[in-house]
């Protein structure tokens, strides 16, 4: 009687369907949670009823209106959220100068924000013992005064785990209620991997950090209405083969079925057999094939999932009736009907096999039983997506080299980096229960790894910790190497303990194709280490074999680990099972729960301000306050952009890593520069990650990556020309001489402009650097819209030109004229300095967009909402 009592309003989106003549059930479950948000916030100028019914005709509006979403909460983790709580702080500032009332700036949507990513990881064994990890508690009194001053925030302490993660095991509700009225859970954030609790039922996705400041002030998500994906899972995997393995198969399948900025709905018999880890270990993965998300709608596997992990019965009895009340609860009976899909892909698990994933690229997959004639054939190919074009009398080189008292041999394919880390694997207890039992078989049968190879263990939450030592496995992945160095971002994001001197100097001087692998989602050239080249990513099992191989050029079915084969000491099902059942237990989530009431002893014992506006530390090379809002203005229709020089000439698929890197501040950057004159040695610097907070690293970081190509070096280099002066300068350098001489510049690139993880300094560095334009053949939409969200405006090339059709050199000088009155997808002329003129595409694809662009971007237009 309770539930239906609770129920009773919120049918009204089952009713509307049939009031309309219309059917959900034909629908997408993921298009579903779409219009429920639509017709739940639907106040008639954010959103209006057009846009519900929009959305109720997906089938024949897909790709073709713009419709927006209020997502329930937000999450943020710290490396955007950091910057996000200064920018907050700094709007407060600039309101009360405007006259207005600071106390109004506040976040208007839930969100919770996790400290991980500024884990660092250093090996100081004359302080702290071999492996030690220390965190750098970066700021946390700008954190805890944030969560004091401002409403609706909740800061989530170091230590807990990823941002990922923890909202998986914690955040997550699935089903919201307040004051007895109850909606789907949904989450948008500044994290890549958010796409984790798809596989949950949660719909949510990252997006940048500019949106995601908006989406906090209240402001909807704007997004095309999307394809949908009918992803067809049938069969069940083989016993070998792991959720990583899953993962790389049907990453293949959906990048080779083009599914950019579509959405992916599982289906079929298939997804009954995976586990709601599995399920999230697959919707993890989603960026790197391409899609906004790849969603698993609620059924009974959920179900039994959260019964596991500690939900309350009657909050599962409600949620089920609810869902299934508003059509959102999937049936995985054979004679349900399924929904209908823009184009459905079809995959058989028992086709899988294992597979590892590089070594450049993660959609570049390669069979582990290849993967010794694979990276030969790497050797022999020319330097691309793949190939290193080592000549063949080198291919076999070996470089002795002395390291703790004995002396050791690499060669091409030698392993250097093997880190178990806490991205998409650590959900998954079965693949990081397999890693440690294959390290506890590996260990009885006498097998080590080699002392220079940098092994590290990063789980996502207290929780794998737990498990993996209550199992008795974490000494013997210990004696290994693979100690546990803290939670949060390491070796994935750049942050990895400095491979030994002797090491890094004999794979340079023996030009070495030295390789790291690892159990995370990305592996971008220059990310781990600049030379280490050859990155790949497996499961956790298989980094701890391959780390005691000691190279990838090894046929494990035909060749031995020392005097055993690995097929001798690999895991079997049953004895996965039989582990994680005794085990993974309700009673660890309880424990993560508790521990997160309790919060973190040293945050706890912090002190903060509680002062409405936020005291500024000027000697402080972390957070500064930044600039953005220093002019909250009337919107003013856009100018000419006049005899511009080209900042940067840019080939395809340059990533938010290129534009800004988020691993280690490298000795002789701008950045670094900037750093040792405030008086911090190189020891000191930490990464570009930690330092978000600090606008003038930042800026100085963009485009300071070490693998950036600009056409006019012709080598990768963070460098450009000054063509006024004929200088060869680091891009900031050359960025400040233009502003100084009043000189605009834009940026020439090809397509895919802006690949990669969301990052709202890709969009905010180039703004500061003065760019006003960037004209490319094509963009990812995430940072298309963070372009327009700072004030950049982003122009893109007709089908079918591009730089080079059109004779342009990037030498010349551009002038862009924008019309008084600007429409979605307008044509501008572009003039150059030679007396060549051609048209490109104004990528703004709704009028609000423009009226962003007008304001000067996103937080420009919401500050003012408080004056």
């Amino acid at each position: 009687m309770v539930i239906f009592k609770k129920l009773r309003k919120l049918t009204v989106l089952h009713y509307l369907s049939q009031l309309l003549c219309f059917t959900l059930d034909t629908l997408p479950y993921s298009i579903r949670v779409l219009f429920e948000s639509s017709v739940r916030n639907c106040d008639g100028f954010l959103v209006k009823e057009t846009d519900a019914m929009n959305i109720l005709d997906w089938k024949t509006k897909q790709n073709n209106v713009e419709v927006p979403f209020c997502p329930a909460r937000v999450v943020l983790q710290d490396f955007t959220g950091i910057p996000a709580m200064v920018d907050f702080a700094a709007m407060r500032e600039a309101v009360r100068n405007a006259g207005g009332d600071p106390v109004k700036v506040n976040p208007a949507c839930p969100t919770d924000l996790t400290v991980d990513h500024s884990l660092y990881v250093l090996r100081i064994e004359s302080i702290f013992g071999k492996n030690a990890t220390l965190f750098f508690f970066l700021i946390l009194e700008k954190l805890q005064w944030s969560s004091k001053v401002f409403k609706n925030i909740s800061i989530i302490p170091p230590e807990t785990g990823m941002a990922h993660q923890v909202n998986l095991e914690y955040l997550s509700r699935v089903v919201f209620e307040v004051k007895d009225f109850l909606y789907p859970d949904s989450v948008v954030g500044t994290d890549s991997h958010m796409t984790m609790v798809n596989g949950l039922g949660i719909l949510g996705w990252g997006v940048g950090g500019i949106e995601t400041e908006a989406v906090m002030l209240g402001m909807p998500v704007t997004l095309t209405l999307p394809e949908v994906v009918g992803c067809e899972l049938t069969g069940a995997a083989s016993p070998l083969a792991t959720s990583i393995d899953i993962v790389l198969s049907i990453t293949k399948h959906l990048r080779q079925a083009d599914v950019a900025g579509k959405f992916v709905e599982f289906f079929g018999s298939g997804v009954s057999q995976l586990s709601v880890a599995d399920r999230t270990t697959i919707a993890n993965m989603c960026p790197e094939y391409g899609a906004i998300l790849s969603f698993f709608p609620v059924d009974n596997v959920t179900l039994k999932h959260l019964k596991y992990t500690g939900f309350d019965k009657a909050k599962l009895e409600v949620m089920e009736a609810y869902l299934k009340a508003v059509k959102l609860f999937r049936n995985d009976e054979s004679s349900s009907r399924e929904p209908e899909y823009s184009q459905v892909v079809q995959i058989s698990l028992s086709s899988i096999i294992p597979y590892v994933s590089g070594p450049k690229r993660s959609q570049d997959r390669v069979a582990v039983n290849n993967m010794k004639s694979d990276f030969q054939a790497c050797l022999n190919e020319k330097s691309g997506v793949k190939g290193f074009q080592i000549a063949v009398e080198k291919q076999n080189d070996i470089v002795p080299v002395q390291y703790e008292g004995n002396e050791y041999k690499l060669s091409h394919g030698c392993i250097v980096i093997a880190a178990v880390i806490s991205c998409t694997n650590n959900c998954n207890p079965s693949v990081m229960l397999a890693a440690g039992l294959l390290a506890k078989k590996a260990v009885e049968a006498g097998l080590v790894v080699k002392p220079y190879i940098r092994t590290s263990l990063s789980p996502g939450s207290g929780m794998v910790t737990h498990y993996l030592s209550s199992s008795g496995v974490l000494p013997y992945l210990s004696k290994l190497g693979f100690e546990v160095v803290g939670y949060g971002c390491s070796t994935c994001v750049g942050n990895t303990a400095p491979l030994p001197e002797a090491i890094r100097n004999a794979i340079k001087q023996g030009d070495i194709i030295a390789c790291g692998v690892l159990s995370g989602t990305k592996n971008f050239e220059g990310r781990l280490c600049d030379c280490v080249r050859a990155n790949y990513l497996a499961s956790p099992p298989l980094v701890v074999a391959y780390a005691i191989a000691g190279t990838v050029r090894i046929d494990f079915e035909t060749e031995p680990l020392g005097n055993i084969y690995l097929r001798d000491i690999w895991p079997t099902r049953k004895e996965l099972h039989t582990m994680e059942e005794e085990c993974v237990i309700s009673s660890m989530f309880k424990e993560l729960q508790e521990k997160m009431e309790k919060g973190n002893k040293r945050w706890n014992l912090l002190e903060a301000p509680e002062s409405t506006l936020f005291p500024w530390d000027l000697k402080s090379t972390y957070i500064r306050c930044p600039s953005f809002f220093d002019k909250l203005v009337k919107p003013v229709s856009p100018q000419l952009i006049e005899n511009a020089h080209v900042l940067l000439y840019l080939g395809d698929s340059v990533t938010t890593d290129h534009i800004s890197p988020a691993g280690s501040i490298a000795r002789s950057s701008a950045a670094a520069k900037y750093l040792t004159n405030k008086g911090l040695t190189p020891r000191e610097f930490n990464s570009y990650g930690a330092r978000r907070g600090n606008d003038a690293v930042m800026t100085r970081g963009t485009f300071a990556n070490i693998k950036l190509l600009n056409k006019f070096i012709g080598k990768p280099a963070p460098k450009t020309i000054h063509f006024p002066s004929g200088q060869t300068l680091d891009v900031f350098e050359a960025a400040e001489l233009y502003q100084k001489e009043g000189i605009p510049v834009i940026i020439l690139a090809g397509k895919k402009y802006g690949l990669g993880s969301s990052r709202d300094w890709a969009a905010k560095g180039p703004f500061l650097l003065g760019v006003k334009a960037v004209l490319a053949e094509s963009y990812e939409k995430v940072h298309k819209s963070q372009l327009i969200g700072i004030g950049i405006a982003p122009l893109q090339f007709l089908p079918g030109e591009n730089p080079s059709t059109l004779g342009l050199t990037g030498r010349e000088q551009f002038s862009v004229l924008f019309p008084p009155e600007l429409s979605p997808g307008m044509t501008l002329d572009v003039k150059t300095s030679t007396g060549k003129v051609f048209s490109v595409i104004a990528l703004f694809e709704n009028d609000m967009e423009i009226t962003l662009y007008k304001y000067g971007g996103s937080l420009n237009f919401v500050a003012r909402r408080f004056l």
